[in-house]
């Protein structure tokens, strides 16, 4: 019996107290995909070494290898690969040889092809567990397979080869796990109705790597020195890098498809950025707990746009393609192969620190790095070759997590002198010593405090060993997931067409990709950015063509950009000027999509607005909860009023929320809003209205053939919207018509066709309610950009 027998060798060599204590019960592992790269370079090493781990754990184990090669050529891959299998150099010779021989014995082929194929090794583990007389403990299933196989290998292990009740199943997925927010949730819905939650580990091998596995516990083992300091007053900025010097040859069939923030960003550095953002649980070793914390740091984030990054790609990227995937000469490829992101968090911790993404190929060092630069307050009078390192406050305090590779060349946690002396667990981290002519970010290594570990591990032998363990927080669960393309899929829609810096590759990069920070956005240092593609978005010739007029009311036209700008200067203009004549400005506000880069504009870039006297008030509203996504306060909220100081009474959301119940009439939400318009705004005719249109032509909430709100003496009304949600709170036309004056943004290609028919017809506001705006005193001005007016 060939697994009795395997133990028995292996008690001969002292690996077991007792063949007894093997009676915890029966693992088998089976490697989907035994014979590709992964497998080759990472996952049998990794299952080695669990199996050298956890020989005397009580476990028994079989190793199953699977793929789609028929038997004896699978066979005889996969076996070439086992045979060069290694052991740690503090492994004993003789030890290493037997373990080994055993693993080797206990590892088999199979040809997975067919559902009839999963029948038989279910049969097989059956058959072998029964002849042995052991009890089942767990399968582990790892898919190192592309994701398009992975629903129909879900089905066949589902219906045929799933353990019996009493024993676990752990299913393993390696990235990418889709490639924007809709396919992810697709994948993930495919998934879920094969496995429970609790069966699947999504693998993101960043967090194996010792380094970025331990920022949890460092935060957590120091907390009497990081709970001061760990937060906005402190922390000057943060860094999280990968740069690596090889390029995407042999590669750009995959690369193509995701580019770098898809390859990187949106996983292995979003998951360092979660472990630094996050609050930290009670018990850092509850899987359960720090989950729940990353998702509350993930609705933290704020949203990211195409100002928030800078991409580029190397000169040689557009030929590779070209002969790889035999594109024509002339095929232009948009996909980024560096990119630095600048991430804002709206927690109270964090608001205004930022946070670094930067990835990319083809670049002038191989090194990954977590860098958390704190304020430096002081001044030293004494000259710096004076200054004692460990005492003195002027120079530079920072702790890094150093993934590997650059000057160190291996993991290490380093903290500045001058900042404090670290708790590391002492049998996993040792503090080092010597190298004191290397420099890490400008200052000697003897600046720092440096730990590395004890015994370095590859970060796919420690997921492994948490596969088997059950360690879920080391994973990427499926709210982590959504979560994490929720936040990411909006900035990879709005760059999708964006031009890109060409840069030449390795140290004759020199500048190129130098980018810095302005009012919460970023942008190459070098302004002369070399462009791969040519947008071919020229100003129009002739501007004669662009009427000044836009329904005999002034227009102001630009591409949207600099519209945006420009609207956004003109709203600080017009609240500066009725300030100073008396002494408030009241601002009412449209919902929808378009007003949010306007939100954000106004955020970011006008900080002389008057915000300390102005009163902000919404125009419509959709009946939902305030703290509904689907609320044009909650987005209002996000995109601006968190990010300036209004006083927070003079912010007036609609009464939509009364009584625990939305919308209701007998409520008298509108009364109450009316009422509050006419006791603080004066005549109630506020200074500007901000209007949007819609494609069927209503702005505000008043619609098509609305049955309030077109007319009458009615200030605030209840309508009803085509479209979910369908109750909503809106300003009537009236009362908008009493402003002093009406802006209002049509933006985008999809705008067109309303805009041309609005240039063609009069007053008409039951079939187009944009037409009925005609401030009765005041004036109305169009904001309309190049796409919406020319299509």
């Amino acid at each position: 019996r060939m697994l009795r027998r395997v133990l028995c060798t292996v008690l001969f060599m002292g690996a077991l107290p007792s063949l007894a204590e093997a009676s915890q019960g029966h693992i088998s592992v089976v490697l989907l995909g035994a014979t590709g790269d992964l497998a080759k370079k990472y996952l049998w090493q990794g299952l080695f070494q669990l199996y050298m781990d956890q020989v005397s754990s009580g476990h028994s184990f079989t190793f199953h290898g699977a793929a789609l090669t028929a038997l004896e050529p699978g066979q005889r891959l996969m076996f070439d690969v086992l045979k060069k299998l290694a052991c740690p150099p503090d492994e004993s010779p003789n030890r290493c040889a037997v373990l080994k021989d055993q693993f080797l014995k206990l590892s088999q082929y199979h040809q997975l092809k067919t559902a009839e194929n999963y029948t038989v090794l279910n049969r097989e583990i059956e058959t072998l567990l029964r002849q042995e007389g052991l009890k089942e403990a767990g399968r582990i299933f790892y898919f190192s397979v592309p994701p398009f196989a992975y629903t129909e290998i879900a089905r066949h292990i589902n219906s045929s080869c799933r353990p019996p009740p009493g024993a676990w199943l752990r299913v393993v997925l390696e990235k990418p796990f889709g490639h924007d927010l809709e396919s992810a949730q697709q994948l993930a819905a495919d998934l879920t109705s094969f496995f429970r939650e609790e069966e699947m580990y999504r693998v993101d091998h960043y967090l194996g790597k010792q380094a970025v596995a331990h920022i949890l516990p460092f935060r957590d083992q120091n907390r009497q020195f990081l709970d001061p300091i760990w937060n906005r007053h402190h922390v000057e900025r943060v860094e999280i890098v990968l740069k690596e010097t090889v390029d995407a040859k042999g590669r750009t069939s995959f690369y193509e498809q995701y580019g770098v923030i898809r390859d990187v960003l949106q996983n292995h550095l979003t998951e360092a950025l979660m472990f630094l953002t996050m609050e930290l649980p009670a018990n850092v070793s509850r899987a359960e707990e720090v989950l729940q914390c990353k998702l509350q740091a993930f609705q933290s984030l704020r949203g990211l746009d195409k100002n928030s990054a800078v991409l580029g790609q190397y000169q040689a990227y557009a030929s590779q393609v070209q002969e790889e995937l035999q594109k024509a000469q002339d095929y232009i490829s948009t996909t980024p192969t560096f990119a630095g992101v600048l991430i804002h968090s709206d927690s109270l911790r964090w608001e205004g620190v930022p946070f670094l993404l930067t990835s990319g190929k083809a670049l002038d060092e191989r090194v990954g790095y977590v860098r958390v630069l704190f304020k430096n307050r002081a001044y030293c009078t004494q000259s710096e070759t004076l200054r004692d390192a460990e005492h003195s406050q002027c120079k530079a305090k920072q702790i890094i997590f150093y993934i590997g590779h650059g000057a160190l060349s291996t993991p290490a946690v380093l903290v500045s002198r001058n900042l404090f002396r670290p708790v590391m667990p002492e049998g996993s981290w040792r503090e080092a010593v010597g190298q004191s002519d290397l420099h890490i970010f400008g200052q000697p290594l003897s600046d720092y405090y440096v730990y590395s570990p004890v015994k370095e591990r590859d970060a796919y032998s420690v997921l492994i060993s948490n596969i088997y363990h059950g360690r879920k927080d080391f994973f990427i669960t499926t709210e982590n997931l959504l979560a994490s393309w929720a936040f990411w899929t909006p900035l990879l829609d709005s760059i999708s067409h964006q031009p890109l810096r060409l840069y030449p590759g390795g140290v004759e990069n020199q500048h190129l990709l130098d980018f810095e920070m302005e009012s919460g956005e970023v942008a190459f240092t070098l302004a002369e950015a070399v462009e791969l593609l040519n947008p071919n978005r020229l100003m129009p010739n002739d501007y004669r063509t662009i009427q000044s007029k836009f329904r005999q009311s002034p227009l102001v036209s630009a591409w949207s950009e600099d519209l945006i700008s420009q609207l956004a200067s003109d709203i600080e203009k017009t609240a500066s000027r009725t300030v100073a004549r008396s002494g408030q400005f009241h601002l009412a506000l449209s919902g929808g999509s378009s007003p949010v880069v306007l939100f954000q504009r106004l955020a970011r870039h006008h900080y002389a607005f008057p915000w300390k006297h102005t009163h902000i008030w919404l125009v419509d509203e959709r009946c939902v909860p305030l703290t509904d996504t689907e609320s044009n306060f909650f987005s209002l909220h996000n995109h601006l009023l968190q990010s300036v100081r209004v006083p927070y009474f003079n912010v007036h959301p609609m009464p939509v929320h009364l009584n625990q119940r939305l919308c209701v009439e007998e409520d008298r939400g509108t009364e109450l809003y009316a009422k509050e318009i006419v006791a603080l705004v004066a005549n109630a005719s506020f200074d500007l209205v901000l209007l949007g249109v819609g494609t069927d032509g209503h702005t505000a909430s008043l619609f098509p053939k609305s049955e309030n709100g077109l007319e009458g003496a009615q200030t605030v009304v209840l309508t009803e919207s085509p479209v979910k949600p369908h109750q909503r709170m809106s300003l009537s036309l009236p009362l908008i018509n009493k402003a002093r004056q009406v802006f209002v943004l049509v933006l985008g290609k999809g705008k067109h066709d309303i805009t041309i028919l609005l240039s063609r017809v009069g007053h008409e506001p039951r079939k187009w309610p944009i037409s009925g705006v005609s401030p009765s005193s005041g004036q109305l001005v169009w904001y309309v950009d190049y796409e919406a007016l020319l299509g």
